[in-house]
């Protein structure tokens, strides 16, 4: 019995040091998530910027008929 609860106690210590690293884990994965998205949103800009330009050096250019 004794060795049966030992082996319990020892199972719940484990499930319990995984959980927090799971946790941790999951909150850096949160974090680098959102500095994603926030790097995304600032490329997505950046293309529009861009796309404008071009459009606007497209519709200046001068035709050669």
């Amino acid at each position: 019995m004794e060795t049966e609860l030992k082996s319990l106690e020892d199972k719940i210590f484990l499930l319990l040091r995984l959980y927090q690293d799971t946790c941790i884990e999951n909150n850096k994965l949160r974090k680098e998530l959102a500095d994603t998205h926030a790097q995304n949103e600032k490329l997505n800009e950046k293309i529009h910027v861009a796309t404008g330009r071009l459009e606007t050096l497209l519709l200046n250019m001068p035709d050669n008929e």
